[in-house]
């Protein structure tokens, strides 16, 4: 490997990371939108809608602290914040897909799930 293909595949790295990092931002807004107009009193349904919202944005603030974060950080744990991440993004999507108004928090769930697995491409 010569060092322009390393410094190529750091600068991926740091553009991927980047990107996952915004998209968690945009979901975390989004679905704590859709869960803030959901009544907390309704139904099971809607309860269940509300609760994913706060959920999914909880886990992509948290992700977008450890990939914001300067401290020297193992893959392995990146990877695992991360997968974890895309797993609970394409989650919500299908629950906010079955959402009426829910189509722009499962679009920013899917744009931050595929944001996760280009930086997990990166990782490998």
């Amino acid at each position: 490997m010569t060092s322009t293909t390393s410094q190529q595949e750091l600068i991926r790295f740091l553009e991927d990371r980047f990107a996952c990092a915004q998209a968690c931002v945009r979901c975390a807004r989004a679905c704590a939108l859709r869960a803030s107009l959901v009544d907390p009193g309704g139904s099971e349904e809607q309860e269940s809608v509300r609760r994913r919202g706060i959920m999914i944005a909880e886990v992509c603030d948290a992700t977008c602290r450890v990939l914001s974060e300067q401290t020297r950080q193992d893959e392995d744990s990146i990877r695992g914040q991360v997968e974890w991440c895309r797993a609970v993004c394409l989650e919500c999507a299908h629950v906010f897909d079955a959402d009426p108004g829910g189509r722009e928090a499962a679009q920013a769930c899917r744009t931050c799930a595929r944001a996760c697995s280009d930086l997990i491409g990166t990782l490998a």
